[in-house]
């Protein structure tokens, strides 16, 4: 399965800003696994001394913004999950802002923040694996709009990519 086989109707159009980033020919599994190697290769080269850098006053920092990835991976996958186990029950939103205080990411090591991204990577490439192709297309209901199980991976890896951009722009990184 491509992205460029997802419809405008299996996704709120706010994360048509993340799909964009992702090119049309790219594979579901395939946007997990490239992604997973991008990620860590981008991190890991990331000078220590910027590690704790923010930009601007109440932005966030290099772990922050890991920390924010790995929870928006993993509260995704978990609606993954509930839609493709036809679990249409109505799934709320969540609040950013939030979680990323409360995530003490800045007190955590690059290494443990490494290893919690990858591991959770792997599980969700398993995740997906496992799904039958007709579990992909089903579509539950996620803060008022809906969401395939296809498209989540997509968001993902156009999520991870919209935050390397805002690192090379507004991080010298």
């Amino acid at each position: 399965m491509r992205k460029k086989e997802i419809s405008k109707n299996e996704h709120d159009p706010y994360y048509s800003r993340y799909l964009q980033l992702v090119d049309d020919e790219t594979n579901l599994i395939e946007s997990f696994e490239k992604g997973l190697e991008e990620y860590l290769n981008f991190y890991q080269n990331i000078p220590v001394e910027k590690l704790h850098y923010s930009y601007a006053e109440g932005k966030w920092t290099p772990k922050e913004v890991l920390q924010h990835i790995i929870d928006t991976e993993r509260i995704f996958c978990y609606r993954a999950l509930r839609i493709a186990r036809k679990d249409y029950t109505k799934l709320p939103g969540f609040d950013q802002d939030l979680y990323v205080p409360n995530s003490y990411a800045n007190l955590k090591s690059l290494d443990q923040l490494l290893d919690e991204y990858t591991s959770l990577k792997r599980a969700n490439i398993s995740l997906y694996k496992g799904f039958p192709q007709e579990s992909l297309k089903y579509i539950g209901k996620v803060s008022n709009s809906e969401v395939s199980v296809r498209v989540i991976p997509f968001i993902l890896t156009g999520h991870e990519k919209h935050h390397i951009n805002l690192f090379r722009e507004r991080y010298d990184i």
